[in-house]
């Protein structure tokens, strides 16, 4: 049979409340009764249950991440390294997938409050304001956003696009930036590397968009960056980037020789690609280990999960980029 609590309370002659006590706020017992009491939870064998554990220390044990579309796959890598660092501080994770609708994406927020220690907010579509009143009903985290007063990790998005734009200025292109969505907070560190880029190269630059980040967007994508008269496209991700290159295939557009095309984030299908993609190397593993880290630091009122860390990108140059068409410099 199963050792309860109550059984540990019975051979130690004090009441369930004082074993509670005994196990989750020691300091709130004599010592000579946790002694009592731990001698025999060994000797019983006892091991709470998951809930039992909840009530005597307030906390569940799990934390939770919301994200904007676990069928891109840049959010589930990002998922891969969260769990791997719960996993590791002995937390389970709960998943929330908003499907890129800032209504649910606040929904979910408020539910899972209730079921994990802390909440981890990827890449949200939400304003400021309604952050910092979520950050007021949980221990809350962000990944891939800054808001005032709330730990973040962040990845270089301005610095990446940088990179991008010094690389194609070299090869002597016109290029097209094809934008993520308005909301998008990434979207917005994006344009920030990349216009005073172009000025300070002397780059002329077409934005087009905005743009869902999806393969099938890149379709329509591709056409307006042809029609624009560029020679280098700059996708707002990677998935966007492959819908790019298979439109381009499809109009029998030649990758790099007639258009370049850039994308960002490095996901595993960049690099098998054809031809492989140039793009931006995103800190996955790091970026989820340390959110983790961050949002276990508040829920136990360290001001060190109130920092902002921001993790560096590279520049990943593979077989799409090429010199434009007539240059020779």
């Amino acid at each position: 049979m199963r050792i309860t609590i109550r059984d540990v309370a019975r051979r130690a002659e004090v009441s369930v409340a004082t074993v509670s006590r005994a196990l989750g706020s020691p300091d709130r017992v004599s010592e000579a009764t946790r002694d009592r009491v731990l001698a025999v939870v060994r000797e019983l064998g006892y091991r709470p249950s998951p809930a039992a554990r909840s009530l005597i220390t307030g906390k569940t044990g799990a934390i939770a991440i919301v994200v904007p579309d676990l069928g891109n796959p840049f959010f589930t890598g990002l998922l891969k390294s969260v769990q791997a660092r719960a996993r590791e501080t002995g937390h389970a994770v709960l998943v929330g997938d908003s499907d890129e609708d800032p209504a649910t994406e606040q929904e979910l927020v408020r539910t899972l409050a209730k079921q994990a220690d802390g909440v981890l907010l990827c890449s949200p579509g939400i304003d400021d304001a309604t952050i910092t009143e979520l950050d007021g009903l949980t221990s809350l985290a962000l990944l891939n956003r800054r808001v005032a007063g709330i730990g973040a990790t962040v990845m270089d998005s301005a610095g990446g696009m940088r990179e991008v734009v010094a690389h194609l200025a070299a090869l002597g292109h016109r290029l097209a930036y094809l934008n993520g969505p308005d909301s998008s907070w990434s979207n917005h560190e994006r344009l920030r590397g990349l216009r005073p880029a172009a000025a300070e190269h002397g780059v002329e630059i077409v934005e087009l968009g905005p743009f869902a980040p999806r393969y099938e967007d890149g379709s329509p994508a591709a056409d307006q960056a042809l029609a624009a008269g560029v020679t280098a496209v700059l996708a707002y991700n990677d998935v966007m980037a492959l819908g790019v290159l298979a439109r381009l295939r499809d109009r029998g557009v030649d990758v790099p020789g007639e258009l370049s095309v850039t994308g960002f984030d490095d996901l595993v299908y960049a690099a098998v690609s054809a031809p492989p993609l140039t793009t931006v190397a995103m800190p996955l593993a790091e970026a989820g280990s340390d959110a983790v880290d961050l949002l276990l630091a508040h829920a136990a009122t360290d001001p060190a999960g109130r920092v902002v860390t921001e993790l560096p990108t590279r520049l990943v140059v593979r077989a799409t980029t090429a010199r434009a068409p007539g240059y020779h410099r």
